[in-house]
C-alpha cells in the first residue's frame, strides 16, 4: 500500500466503509522545512482535522468497518478536492498563507498528486470494488472536524452532517442526534457541497449509487482520546440504527 495511505480493518465485514480525508498533519522531507509555515502551523487545523482520525478508528472497531485514511497533511496535497480545483494545493489556509505551495511546477503538482490524492482514492475504489465481489452492501462515510471559529464567526454545532442528493443516512441520523436534545446539530453546516468539500463522498458514494454522509465534528469536541471515545460511543449506534432502516429493519 503507498506510504501516504492506510487501510485499517480491510476485511471488515459490517455495512459501513469509513474515509479519513485528513487524519493527518505529517510533513515527510522536504515539505517539513519547504512550505515555510511555522511549527504552529503545522499542528494547527489548516494542517488536518484533528480528532477525525481517533473517532474514525473508534467507529471502525465499533462497527467493524474498513478505513482508508490519508498518512500525511492536506497542506501537501487535499484529498477531498477534485483534481481540477485551485485549492487542491493551496496557498491560503483561512488566513494563513503557505508559500511553499505558490507557483509549483506541472511536475510537481504531478508527484503530489501520485503521492497521495490518487493512491489515496484507488484505495477507496479497491475496498469498494472487493466488498461488492464478496456481496456486502457498503455505505460510505468521511469523518472530519471543523474549527469552533472560522474567519471571526462562531459555530454554535457540535455536529454537521453533510450531505447532498442521497439523503438515505442523513435523514435518519439527523433525526436520531436531534432526539437526544443536547446537540446543536447542523444539516449541511457549517459546511455543504456547494462549498466545494464533498468530493471524496461523492466520487465514492452519490456516483456509486451509494448510501453515503460526509460527518464533521467541532475539534474542541475531540480534544482528547476520551472525547473521541465519547463521540465513538454516541455515533456508532445511531449509524447502526441508519444502516437497519437502510437495509428495510435487516439485521447487519
Amino acid at each position: 500500500m503507498n506510504r501516504a495511505v492506510a487501510v485499517e480493518n480491510a476485511e471488515g465485514a459490517g455495512p459501513f466503509v469509513l474515509v479519513c480525508d485528513h487524519a493527518s498533519n505529517f510533513l515527510p522531507p522536504p515539505y517539513d522545512t519547504s512550505l515555510q509555515i511555522s511549527d504552529a502551523d503545522k499542528i494547527a487545523h489548516i494542517a488536518w482535522d484533528p480528532g477525525a482520525l481517533g473517532v474514525a478508528r473508534g467507529l471502525s472497531q465499533a462497527l467493524d468497518a474498513p478505513l482508508i485514511a490519508t498518512t500525511v497533511s492536506r497542506l501537501i496535497i487535499d484529498c477531498n478536492r477534485e483534481e481540477s480545483r485551485a485549492d487542491l494545493i493551496p496557498c491560503l489556509s483561512e488566513t494563513t498563507q503557505i508559500a511553499g505551495n505558490r507557483d509549483l511546477s506541472a511536475d510537481e503538482k504531478a508527484f503530489r498528486l501520485n503521492l497521495a490524492h490518487r493512491p489515496f482514492h484507488k484505495a477507496i475504489d479497491k475496498v469498494l470494488n472487493e466488498r461488492k465481489d464478496r456481496g456486502l452492501p457498503s455505505a460510505v462515510v468521511s469523518i472530519h472536524s471543523f474549527t469552533p471559529v472560522y474567519k471571526g464567526k462562531s459555530r454554535p454545532w457540535e455536529i454537521g452532517l453533510i450531505s447532498e442528493n442521497d439523503r438515505r443516512l442523513a435523514d435518519p441520523v439527523l433525526s436520531d442526534l436531534a432526539a437526544r436534545g443536547d446537540l446543536t446539530v447542523g444539516d449541511n453546516e457549517p459546511y455543504s457541497p456547494a462549498d466545494g468539500v464533498y468530493y471524496t463522498i461523492r466520487r465514492h458514494g452519490e456516483d456509486r449509487q451509494l448510501p453515503c454522509l460526509m460527518i464533521e465534528i467541532r475539534n474542541d469536541e475531540v480534544r482528547t482520546p476520551d472525547e473521541e471515545a465519547r463521540w465513538t460511543e454516541l455515533l456508532a449506534p445511531v449509524l447502526k440504527r441508519a444502516a437497519e432502516t437502510i437495509a428495510g429493519g435487516a439485521r447487519v
